[in-house]
């Protein structure tokens, strides 16, 4: 399992978190927002998954992968 942390901007409430952890779960990521510090710890497994996927599939959600 790859972890990373990444700064994510445009986030303000409990329905983008709840939007950004069921983007990342249907990928097959597990995602956990934190809202105060514009943060989103992703772990997920390099073998199914590159990192680009991780952020394409945020910034599809109108976020900014920063």
């Amino acid at each position: 399992m790859t972890n990373i942390t990444l700064n994510v901007e445009g986030m303000s409430c409990n329905k983008c978190v709840a939007r950004i952890e069921n983007t990342l779960k249907e990928l097959g990521a597990e995602g956990k927002v934190n809202l105060a510090d514009k943060k989103v710890e992703v772990s997920y497994n390099e073998s199914n998954l590159t990192l680009d996927a991780v952020k394409e599939a945020i910034e599809d959600q109108g976020y900014d992968v920063v």
